[in-house]
């Protein structure tokens, strides 16, 4: 027991001698910090401006007169000149306040948009992939899936000058002149249809553009009308007397039947297939028991007229006027009136459809022979046309897109 009591003092004392050293080690070398200097003393006295440089008026004094406690400044910085102020005020307003001098129209715009804007917004403003269309859309607001591009959905002129101005193009932002811009400006209302592509836009004909949806926006009083109805306490159970289903989802066949449940369901997907196969089977069997003399063959020879391998090859080269016009079941005028039925059709006679006054007064019709001519140079065959297409140069295409489109007018 002794032996064991000897042990702990002399581990006791070794341990106690180590601390002594390493106290008196780490109070000799450690530095004392310094008291916390004044942060506000001695500040240096305010560099007076130079006339030169310091007219009245000017950012700095506003900032420290806005700002709490300051009185002045502290010599950082100098007031801004009236030159610089000007120089970054760009922007415009909706009446045309703040648009400098310069023009432009479309149909210069057209090369100057081809350079600097197609390869994202397309070459008729039509977009590129998931880059902004700029172009159509007019009367699809009230749609499940709207379209909204200047022509349709903006309010303002303004704002596509003022952007195009201030940020574009991609990269190269506020490297345009003023000329430059208004006919990238002119270009895109001309492929909304809005303008001629000789009109003028300058600030002396700014106000004679109006854009559709001018009066589509209101003033959002939701505040004041409505968040009292609606922003109430939230009903969490019991909310209603009886709870019916009023509508199903045929699409995905998931609303179950009142009687039969998830079994009935699989029932009915399952011979949905087969009610929709036996009109076929009637069809088929009434055609073969049709007597051959009854057969109208009328229209067996405008068919056989097709050449399908042509057709097909039109169709491919048709996507590049698909931004513009529609064809088949559905089409409607776009930027470019709907191509149903087009060969055999009076130039022009598309009704509702706002044709340029060349094509409008122009008369014929298009056959082979004129819808040829036509796409290969649309300018030069219908001189002042809106189309802004420069046009099919193999003769491979031409003759394919018209196939394509005999096989919508038969």
């Amino acid at each position: 027991m002794s032996k064991s009591l000897n042990l702990f003092a002399g581990a006791a004392l070794g341990l106690g001698a180590t601390f002594v050293a390493a106290y008196n080690f780490a109070d000799r070398n450690v530095a004392k910090m310094p008291e916390n200097p004044d942060m506000m003393a001695a500040l240096p006295t305010p560099v007076a401006p130079t006339a030169s440089l310091a007219p009245a008026g000017g950012l700095i004094a506003a900032a420290n007169a806005s700002t709490p406690g300051v009185g002045q400044n502290f010599g950082l910085g100098r007031e801004a000149m009236a030159e610089e102020i000007a120089a970054w005020d760009v922007d415009v307003q909706p009446d045309g306040t703040g648009l400098p001098d310069g023009s432009g129209n479309a149909y210069d715009g057209e090369s100057i948009f081809e350079d600097n804007c197609a390869v994202c917004h397309g070459s008729f403003a039509e977009g590129v992939d998931n880059w902004p269309k700029l172009a159509g859309g007019d009367g699809t607001l009230a749609d499940e899936d709207p379209l909204k591009t200047v022509g349709s959905y903006w309010p303002h002129l303004s704002t596509v000058w003022d952007y195009v101005n201030r940020s574009m193009p991609f990269g190269a932002a506020q490297t345009l002149t003023a000329d430059e811009v208004y006919a990238i400006t002119a270009y895109i209302l001309y492929s909304n249809d809005l303008i001629d592509d000789d009109f003028e836009l300058s600030k002396d004909t700014w106000n004679e553009v109006v854009l559709p949806n001018a009066g589509g926006f209101i003033l959002d009083d939701r505040a004041e009308t409505e968040y009292t109805i609606w922003r109430t306490e939230p009903c969490m159970e019991n909310c209603k007397d009886s709870v019916e289903i009023t509508m199903r989802a045929t699409v995905l066949d998931v609303t179950p039947d009142e009687e039969g449940g998830e079994m009935a369901m699989a029932e009915d997907h399952a011979a949905a297939p087969a009610a929709e196969a036996a009109p076929a089977e009637t069809v088929q069997v009434a055609a073969a028991e049709t007597p051959a003399a009854e057969e109208t063959p009328a229209a067996a020879p405008a068919m056989a007229a097709l050449d399908a391998d042509l057709v097909a090859k039109g169709e491919k080269v048709f996507k590049k006027c698909k931004a513009c016009h529609q064809i088949g079941d559905g089409a409607k005028d776009r930027t470019g009136p709907q191509l149903n039925g087009i060969m055999g059709r009076a130039i022009g006679g598309v009704e509702g459809f706002k044709y340029s006054k060349t094509m409008g007064s122009m008369g014929g019709t298009w056959d082979e022979e004129n819808m040829a001519a036509f796409l290969a140079n649309p300018k030069k065959y219908v001189k002042g046309t809106k189309m802004s297409f420069a046009g099919l140069k193999k003769e491979a295409d031409l003759a394919a897109v018209t196939e394509y489109l005999k096989s919508y007018s038969q």
